[in-house]
Parts: C-alpha cells; sequence; structure tokens
C-alpha cells in the first residue's frame, strides 16, 4: 500500500498492521519464542535452537526490530536480543481491541 493511503487509517490500525506484518512468518514466531524462554539471547543462540542458517535468522531479527517487537543491546562484538515487553502488551491491548469489536457486533446481530 502506498504512504499516501496510511493516513486513511488511523494510528492503532497502521501500528497492529506493522506488528502483525512483523509477527506473520513462523520462524519470527519461533524466534519470539526462543526469546520469550530465554529473555535474552544472542544470535548463535537462537540459530542453535532453530533448523535455519544464520543469516535467516538475522534477517528476522531485523523484521522483528524494526517493527519494535524485540530490541538489540550491543556490548562489542557481540549483540543481545530482547523482547520489548511494551511492545507486546501493545499487541494484546490491540488484537483484543480488534476482536471485542467482532464480538461485540456479533453479540448484537
Amino acid at each position: 500500500m502506498g504512504v499516501s493511503k496510511l493516513g486513511s487509517f488511523s494510528e492503532n490500525q497502521n501500528r497492529l498492521a506493522v506488528l502483525a506484518k512483523a509477527m506473520g512468518h513462523p520462524a519470527r514466531i519461533a524466534i519470539l519464542e526462543v526469546l520469550i524462554k530465554h529473555k535474552t539471547c544472542l544470535c548463535a543462540d537462537i540459530v542453535s535452537a532453530l533448523p535455519l542458517a544464520q543469516a535467516t535468522i538475522s534477517q528476522h531479527l531485523k523484521e522483528l526490530k524494526d517493527a519494535g517487537i524485540i530490541h538489540a543491546v550491543e556490548e562489542h562484538p557481540k549483540v543481545f536480543y530482547h523482547i520489548d515487553e511494551a511492545a507486546c502488551s501493545q499487541v494484546v491491548a490491540l488484537l483484543g481491541s480488534l476482536f471485542k469489536k467482532m464480538y461485540q457486533s456479533s453479540v448484537r446481530a
């Protein structure tokens, strides 16, 4: 969708779309599960936990990081990844709000 069209949607709609897109791959869900389990990880830790190449995991980490779902903390020469709990709370709240609207409309029908 063109950038000019994004202004036609609410801030919450745009944010949820960014978050959903970032989580829209099973590898990214698996990475999140690893980070939830271990709290903080190096890329190598994630590589050892999943059947994916390091370069592939790095790409997925970048997508999650760009969406703000995870953070990278550099302690040269290492980079530690962890989940942004505020972003995860936002995902829960935005999805909850979306499906609550669906539930409310089906109850009224």
